[in-house]
């Protein structure tokens, strides 16, 4: 009797295991691609915050809140019908309050937009008190002057508060561009405009490309049935590593004299101008300049009035590459002091100038630091954010200017926390997440470290069929870099089973993919991947950023050969776990990891049996100057780098099934990498898939992305499971 009741409990937990099992949700591409249709709701949630001096405002489509630092609680400032009926009949209307601003402490004024419109609406006495159009082809604002810059026909306008309209240039075209983003967006270059602190001067990019070469791209009409349209010419300017590049010099416009002057820099050729600043008085434009090498790099000053260069404030190089990436930035308590962002002592720190001069080193250690966000005034602090307690995680602490003293002051301390200062620094919004955390919201004072919870995402995923996330280390190639990874375990795991595993890759520089964020921060298309039995791994390599100036140099001059040597470690680990099936061994990655993709299937043709190679670079004589340089040098200065590590020489190395897909209006990588590779398969016999998407660029944007991740799926269940 005994024995039979305890088989009957037996298959009641059988059952209700099973039922439960069951009564879990699966997931779709809709649901876990960030094209798909029920993405929104299956990513965790959130809270859009602004400052208002130091005041905080929660904003949504149409509301927003007054936020009480001490206690969370939130009073409602206005609604979008009560703005659209101060408004009136005569001003087109707000149709969303999302990207509401607040650009005055203490004044009651809200920037929001309505058709081609900047509104500065006034909420306290319910009325619009200023306008002005904005938009373009790139645009600058001033909360300061209210003046806007922007490009329209490619040329360069300046309207002042009043709406006065001055043209500055007249031969904006393809080839003269202005207001933009130069050096193909390299250095930390993101805009091409500068306002100074008062907004009456305006320094800019103006970028000479007629000598550079076209490449030769094509649009794609899009799909009509009344209409016939032919394909028409959309060349790129695009500049080959060891070809001619273009020329930069920087304008500065006076909004009192309508004057135009240029920074006499010298010759533009062979040179890149980056991170350009201005000082606290509006009269001092500051950039540094990188040789064309990018080896050597000068901190230089110029008179903003006349043009002329003042002077040199530092100097740095590197047998390698030197890599500016930040603007000084001025402590707002002492104009006479500013700080600086280097490698020089092998990891990113802060450096303290005083008069023009190197004075100190105000951070060091075996870390990074990853962003300036701002200062507390009132206690001489900068914030930052860095990764000192752990190469995987972001953390925020502040550090004293006047005695260094680093304290972190974020909320809980582990995982990857991105955070929001205001005006005065007294207050932080620290936006977090940790592994097993999908997000939590806390408001800190950035003087004491006390932080109060502000808001608790829930779990999207809830009711779903979630899998088990690892992370751990392994050696380098070196045998002493420890190198982290991600393992997304298959549904349902069982340790007695071998599963077809799929190794992620992307490996290059200024990326990473394993962090403390929630699930390691594991793309979903792992998770459906995992869903449909498949073990994933992700593992980041020398190259990959965060690290410190020598784990990234590792790869100068050979791209690919330490990364293949890193990710075959990673491959031995696999191979030393008893649920791995080394006979089904896959691998996939886009960009950069199209590259090491394609390098790994021809390098190691019998380990892996499937890859998919997305937008791969194939030969970096063929990649652009900025980029392809720095890490390469030139083709002519490092033939046998190039030699060895171009994949043409190999597509007669290829055995396992490669499917290969790129954008075919891909103004990054061009198609002709992938194209040339198809070429020499051809030559050598072997037999790789091709799939493009028309009128795509380097990555598949909307719902097209659903699309290209059911395609990767499916041609892993063909040949891989």
């Amino acid at each position: 009797m005994r024995k039979l009741k305890t088989t009957v409990a037996a298959l009641a937990v059988m059952m209700m295991c099973c039922m439960s099992a069951l009564a879990q949700k699966q997931f779709t591409l809709e649901d876990l691609n960030f094209g798909g249709k029920n993405y929104a709701n299956m990513v965790p949630q959130n809270r859009t915050l602004r400052w208002w001096g130091e005041r905080l405002v929660r904003v949504s489509a149409d509301s927003c809140w007054s936020v009480n630092l001490k206690n969370g609680k939130e009073t409602l400032l206005f609604t979008r019908n009560e703005i659209n009926q101060w408004l009136g009949n005569n001003n087109n209307k707000v149709s969303s309050l999302s990207y509401a601003s607040f650009p005055y402490p203490d004044v009651s004024l809200a920037m929001l937009y309505a058709g081609d419109k900047r509104l500065l609406v006034d909420f306290k006495n319910k009325r619009l008190q200023w306008s002005q159009q904005y938009g373009g082809q790139a645009s600058e604002w001033s909360k300061k002057s209210r003046a806007l810059a922007h490009v329209k026909d490619d040329n360069l306008f300046v309207i002042d508060a009043t709406g006065k309209t001055t043209q500055l240039t007249t031969d904006g075209s393809r080839d003269i561009v202005y207001g933009q983003s130069v050096h193909r967006n390299e250095f930390g270059i993101e805009g091409g405009l500068f306002w100074n602190p008062q907004g009456t001067r305006l320094a800019f990019y103006r970028m000479d490309q007629s000598m550079v070469t076209d490449y030769p791209l094509v649009d794609v009409p899009e799909l009509d049935d009344t209409t016939r349209y032919i394909a028409a010419p959309a060349p790129e300017k695009y500049p080959m590593a060891g070809q001619t590049s273009h020329k930069v010099t920087v304008g500065v416009y006076d909004l009192a004299t309508g004057k135009t002057v240029y920074l006499e820099a010298g010759d533009p050729t062979d040179r890149y101008f980056t991170n350009v600043c201005w000082n606290p008085e509006g009269t001092i434009v500051y950039m540094q300049e990188v040789n064309r090498d990018q080896n050597d790099c000068h901190l230089v000053s110029y008179d903003a009035i006349t043009g002329k260069r003042i002077a040199e404030l530092y100097h740095e190089t590197h047998d390698k590459y030197v890599e500016p990436q930040t603007p000084i930035v001025f402590l707002p308590w002492d104009d006479s002091q500013f700080i600086m962002q280097s490698q020089r002592d092998g990891y990113n720190h802060l450096y303290i100038f005083k008069d023009g001069k190197l004075n100190r080193q105000l951070t060091s250690g075996k870390w990074v630091v990853m962003e300036v966000l701002g200062f507390d005034k009132g206690n001489h602090n900068v914030i930052i954010a860095a990764n000192a307690e752990s190469p995987i995680q972001r953390n925020i602490y502040r550090v004293n200017i006047d005695n260094g003293i680093m304290t972190r002051i974020d909320e809980g301390g582990k995982g990857w926390h991105n955070a929001m200062l205001s005006d005065n620094g007294k207050w932080l919004i620290d936006n977090y997440q940790e592994p097993d955390v999908p997000r939590n919201i806390a408001l800190v004072n950035t003087a004491t470290g006390k932080a109060l919870r502000y808001f608790t995402a829930p779990d999207p995923w809830q009711g779903y069929s979630v899998p088990e996330y690892r992370c751990g280390s392994i050696k380098a190639a070196d045998g002493i870099t420890p190198l982290y990874y991600r393992m997304v375990m298959p549904v349902d795991f069982d340790p007695t089973k071998k599963y077809p595993t799929v190794v992620y890759v992307y490996g290059g520089p200024h990326a990473h993919n394993v962090d403390a964020r929630w699930h390691y921060c594991s793309r979903s298309w792992e998770t459906y991947m995992a869903q449909r039995g498949y073990l994933l791994f992700i593992l980041d390599n020398r190259g990959s950023e965060n690290r410190g100036r020598d784990f990234e140099q590792a790869t100068f001059r050979h791209l690919g050969q330490e990364e293949m040597k890193d990710q075959m470690c990673g491959v031995d680990f696999l191979k030393s776990l008893p649920y791995v099936d080394a006979d089904r061994l896959g691998v996939h990655g886009w960009s950069f990891g199209g590259f090491m993709t394609i390098s790994l299937m021809t390098n190691y043709p019998d380990v892996f049996k499937v890859g998919v190679a997305g937008g791969p670079v194939i030969d970096w004589k063929w990649y652009e100057v900025m980029y392809g340089e720095r890490y390469m040098d030139t083709p002519q200065d490092n033939p046998e780098g190039y030699a060895q590590t171009s994949l043409l020489a190999k597509a007669q190395d290829l055995k396992g099934r490669l499917q290969i897909i790129i954008g075919l209006n891909d103004p990054t990588v061009v198609p002709q990498h992938a194209y040339s590779f198809l070429k020499a398969c051809i030559a050598a016999g072997t037999q790789p898939d091709f799939y493009v998407y028309p009128g795509q660029g380097h990555n598949m944007m909307g719902h097209q992305s659903v699309h290209l991740h059911e395609r990767i799926t499916r041609y892993f269940d063909d040949y891989l499971k």
